[in-house]
């Protein structure tokens, strides 16, 4: 089954870094939040991505046209025709695919733009800028068993701001909000059928709003709820609270 991945928007709300690279490529641990996603999926024997691009994709592409310099030793001879020499040589199982879905695409457009990579076959979604320790397996089983065009996990993020308590206009406590203060949101982590290419019109299309609220409308949309860690990455402060996890070495979604 592949693995599709949303990685060519903006990321106006990190601009500290996404005026120099792709959100996907900002780094946490040393390494693209691209490549954490990748290895999560990987972890479960999903090893076969297609990468929407469009933002700086060349940036993407360079990645992993180099990917060996990034993961290996390496010699260069300047006195021997330029040899260069890999060292330890360490090749990831993947197949990646990428794809240049448009500068200006809307979410929508950029999967419609990957069907022919995708064809009849039933595929992952998911954003280029949020890791969770969700089980694959279990997300997948879930949707073979339900028999409907898509699965999209929901989480309930903590907020940001703390709660008032309030009753007859005075507040008797101040609290961290909880999860149980929120509502479900859309984490990505998605599965699909092909079918879903039938609701998306073109580049304009937003695929949370028209495709998935169609088919949401007809019954066809179905929950995955995920009560772990999930975490997207929109603005610098999420980038620390990443790097910080993983520089504990307290990073949930490591599975490899």
């Amino acid at each position: 089954m592949k693995v599709v991945i949303l990685a060519g928007g903006f990321g106006t709300r990190i601009s500290e870094e996404s005026h120099l690279k792709p959100k996907p490529m900002i780094e946490i641990g040393d390494m693209p939040i691209l490549w954490h996603i990748m290895k999560s999926y990987s972890a479960y024997g999903y090893n076969d991505f297609v990468i929407c691009c469009g933002y700086k994709a060349y940036a993407i592409k360079q990645y992993f046209a180099d990917y060996y310099l990034h993961s290996s030793d390496v010699t260069f001879d300047f006195t021997n025709e330029n040899k260069m020499e890999i060292h330890d040589n360490f090749a990831e199982p993947w197949k990646v695919t990428l794809v240049d879905t448009g500068l200006n695409t809307m979410t929508g457009g950029r999967v419609k733009r990957i069907q022919k990579y995708i064809g009849d076959e039933t595929f992952m979604l998911t954003y280029g800028d949020g890791v969770s320790d969700l089980n694959i397996d279990k997300l997948v089983t879930f949707h073979r068993q339900h028999g409907k065009i898509a699965t999209m996990t929901a989480v309930q993020p903590e907020g940001r701001f703390g709660v008032l308590d309030i009753e007859n206009n005075r507040i008797h406590a101040f609290r961290e909000k909880s999860k149980d203060d929120s509502g479900f949101i859309n984490a990505g982590f998605m599965v699909l059928e092909p079918d879903i290419f039938d609701y998306i019109d073109g580049d304009n299309s937003i695929f949370e709003r028209e495709p998935l609220e169609k088919i949401a409308e007809q019954g066809k949309l179905m929950a995955y709820k995920h009560f772990g860690f999930w975490q997207c990455m929109d603005t610098q402060r999420d980038k620390m609270f990443l790097e910080k996890l993983w520089q504990d070495g307290k990073a949930p979604w490591r599975k490899w």
